[in-house]
């Protein structure tokens, strides 16, 4: 929803004058000269303009005053902005609050909403005429637009306008050149409020060819989205706890955990069930932890590790903490993108030098294209070769089928005064820890040199 639709909304909203009465109150406070935004002389142009305000201290003001985040402060700004309390200096036609350096002011109350002062066409066109005056004939686009259809319309009133005009531009010729300058900027903010430009031809083409090139888009048949629907729902029933009863009993109902004994991250031999699902697909099979250890495995033996090892190098580079980047980018470049790398990856040109390039500045996401590739490269070929190897056929075959628990309801009540509290987050986490400190020095490189010296040694 667009600032303006938002006020067109407010204008039909019954109580919109109580709520802009406590916004007043509110932009009241901002002008304090004490408590509120700081305030100071700006040059614009030749003329210096008092009590100018930037935009990046007006949202640290709000978000300091109402104790919220920036992105809630910068809405509630851009709104102060649309309904005119604060105006931009140099882009009026932008009403929205930019947290940068972009000069502001506060409207003077007289502008103000609450003030219900009616925007009439004669007010307008006394403005628009005056402003021909002192422009000389030189108005923007959209005012000379609505300048031409006041004309039109009100033409037996017309006199009476630009006398009218007259007069104000020489009452106000007599006035300070910083007033003048500021009673127009003033008057220039409430009217592109109250009469916001019109769309232009140009505006309106570009919308019409965009619409156009949205509805020759290739869109997906309902009927196509829903057998894909459903042969998702048909292909996952087994393994979906809420249409399927868990096996051997579901642990919320009757307060046994061997369901999660059975399907826990450290478990030898895992269930069929969950074995069936690492068919499924190569993201199920390395989302289960016990999954991916099996696949890690066939990996070693196909000597081709170094892929499951990148990938997760970069999984922990991209959720991991940012003072941690630099080092564990300098981390995986030694071990898997430097040439003559222990365990280099296979990956195109292109994405290897936009990589390295992207590497001399690391961020959270500079690995991207590599660890796309990388596995896209396992879900394609790998993965397919990993379903009908030995490993897998291996655990497949020894997978457990666990029986279904029926238990009596004096079995069940005995569940609930012996139930288990469950592992402790905080050891589980430790366990996490380790299991990832192991791999680490298991995926370390090895020292060729140092095993030829060490051997020796052990023959001496």
């Amino acid at each position: 929803m667009t600032i303006r639709t938002l006020r067109d909304y407010g204008q039909h909203y019954r109580p919109r004058m109580a709520c802009l009465k406590n916004v007043e109150v509110f932009v009241v406070e901002m002008q304090d000269p004490k408590s509120g935004v700081k305030g100071a002389d700006q040059k614009l142009n030749v003329t210096i303009i008092p009590h100018v305000i930037n935009g990046q201290d007006i949202l640290a003001w709000i978000v300091t005053k109402m104790k919220v985040t920036t992105e809630e402060a910068q809405a509630f700004g851009t709104m102060l902005v649309a309904y005119g309390y604060i105006y931009p200096l140099q882009n009026h036609r932008k009403l929205v609050l930019v947290p940068d350096s972009t000069l502001y002011r506060f409207q003077t109350p007289y502008f103000w909403p609450v003030q219900k002062w009616p925007a009439e066409d004669i007010d307008y066109a006394i403005y628009l005429a005056r402003r021909n005056i002192r422009k000389k004939g030189m108005l923007e686009p959209y005012e000379q637009q609505h300048y031409d259809n006041l004309h039109k319309w009100m033409n037996p009133k017309w006199d009476f306008i630009v006398m009218q005009a007259t007069e104000q531009y020489k009452a106000n010729k007599e006035r300070k050149k910083p007033d003048r300058v500021v009673l127009d900027c003033q008057e220039r903010a409430y009217w592109i409020v109250h009469r916001p430009p019109v769309l232009t031809f140009d505006v309106v083409r570009r919308t019409n060819i965009f619409l156009t090139q949205a509805l020759m888009r290739s869109a997906v048949k309902s009927s196509v989205s829903l057998t894909a629907f459903v042969k998702f729902v048909t292909t996952h029933h087994n393994h979906d706890p809420f249409l399927t009863t868990p096996v051997p009993s579901n642990p919320w109902i009757t307060d046994s955990d061997e369901f999660w004994q059975l399907n826990s991250r450290s478990v030898d031999i895992p269930t069929k069930l969950s074995v069936e699902r690492w068919v499924l697909s190569f993201w199920e099979l390395i989302s289960d932890p016990r999954g991916r250890v099996d696949f890690k495995l066939f990996l070693k033996k196909e000597h081709s590790a170094e892929n499951m090892a990148f990938y997760e190098a970069a999984e922990e580079m991209r959720w991991g903490a940012a003072s941690a980047i630099p080092e564990k980018s300098q981390f995986i470049f030694n071990t898997f993108l430097k040439p003559g790398a222990p365990r280099w990856i296979n990956i195109d040109g292109r994405t290897m030098g936009l990589t390295v390039k992207g590497l001399v500045v690391p961020h959270r996401y500079v690995l991207d294209a590599a660890q796309t590739h990388i596995f896209l490269l396992m879900k394609k070929d790998t993965f397919y070769r990993y379903l009908k190897s030995p490993v897998h056929k291996d655990m497949q075959k020894r997978a457990l089928v666990p029986a279904p628990h029926v238990f009596t309801d004096a079995q069940l009540e005995a569940n609930v005064r012996n139930r288990n509290p469950g592992v402790s987050p905080i050891l589980q986490w430790q366990q996490e820890e380790e299991e990832k400190a192991a791999a680490a020095v298991a995926a370390r490189p090895i020292d060729v040199k140092a095993m030829v010296a060490t051997n020796k040694l052990d023959r001496k």
